[in-house]
């Protein structure tokens, strides 16, 4: 008898872990029907990005229309500045709208990062990861999974929470010690979203009024909060440029850098570009591999290195959009 009740426990066991692994699977095909299967959709939510002890907040609207065309509008919570990440036959572009002003790329995005707001990368990083960990609570589900953002090493998993009805809901990106650095909300999202081309033309998504002045002068120099270690500023120059001004500084020592500040002419401008677009934490920008490139309130930050990383450049630009915001 002592055997029979041993053999039948291993059998539910067995039995248990099984339809977690089927439950498992079945979930993940449905939520992948699901997303693969749409012609288009719609999506609203919260966005937060966690740099040490400070929280960066966006608004985040997105429109995709079948096969290629993605439109991705984010929204500054703290100074209410908009751009667009758009997608369309044309190529890739940020999007500036208030200042007329936009970077285009040839760019294989959105396919070749992870996106925490984009359902279809969601999906692609959680069927490439054989080893994901599924999970059942009470309202749903949760699935965490490898991630791959390739300018961003230190965020390695995503943690994805499912609805019973099979909606994400949130998603969470975490670094190797298990911290969130990213968060989106999902608070909406149309499935069946009336959309056509026209929306993710260029020409569509500039506005004709702007939320900044345009500046001819720069008032504030904005330094960087972070320098590599045996770094030092060596020199600065201010410059006349058309209808503006420039910055230059020099940073001399074991990692030396530069970092142009200036101007923007209000001129309806499109700009080619190499790299990638890349978040910030207080905006969106274009990397490569030894430069970033971004706009803040109306003055446009060019930084260049052949020493620094792709690590240390994005540290040193978020450390000046961070003191963006102290201003």
């Amino acid at each position: 008898m002592k055997y029979i009740k041993k053999g039948l426990f291993i059998f539910l066991c067995f039995a248990f872990f099984t339809g977690c692994g089927k439950k498992d699977s079945d979930i993940v095909k449905d939520i992948s029907r699901k997303i693969d299967g749409l012609n288009s959709y719609h999506l609203t939510g919260d966005l937060e990005i966690i740099n040490d002890e400070n929280t960066y907040s966006y608004d985040v609207d997105v429109s995709f229309l079948k096969d290629n065309y993605f439109r991705v509008l984010l929204k500054n919570k703290t100074n209410n500045h908009e751009q667009i990440i758009l997608r369309n036959n044309d190529g890739v572009f940020v999007v500036t709208p208030s200042l007329n002003k936009s970077f285009k790329f040839q760019s294989d995005w959105p396919h070749n990062n992870s996106q925490c707001y984009l359902l279809h990368s969601i999906i692609n990083d959680m069927n490439s990861d054989s080893d994901r960990l599924f999970e059942s609570v009470d309202d749903g589900y949760v699935i965490t999974f490898k991630t791959n953002y390739s300018n961003k090493k230190d965020l390695v998993k995503e943690r994805i929470y499912i609805d019973r009805d099979n909606n994400i809901k949130k998603v969470e990106v975490l670094d190797s010690n298990d911290v969130i650095k990213m968060k989106m909300s999902f608070n909406n999202i149309d499935y069946n979203y009336d959309s056509s081309v026209e929306d993710f033309k260029l020409d569509n998504n500039m506005s004709v009024f702007s939320e900044f002045d345009v500046k001819s002068v720069i008032d504030d120099v904005l330094y960087p909060m972070y320098i590599p270690q045996n770094t030092f500023l060596s020199s600065q120059d201010k410059v006349s440029i058309n209808d503006g001004e420039r910055v230059i500084m020099t940073f001399s020592g074991d990692y030396p850098f530069m970092i142009i500040q200036e101007t923007i002419n209000n001129d309806n401008s499109i700009v080619s570009v190499s790299g990638e677009p890349f978040q910030l934490v207080d905006t969106v920008g274009v990397i490569d591999d030894t430069s970033i490139t971004w706009i803040n309130n109306g003055i446009e930050y060019y930084l260049v290195s052949n020493s620094l990383n792709n690590e240390q450049l994005i540290e040193v630009a978020n450390s000046m959009t961070a003191a963006a915001i102290i201003k």
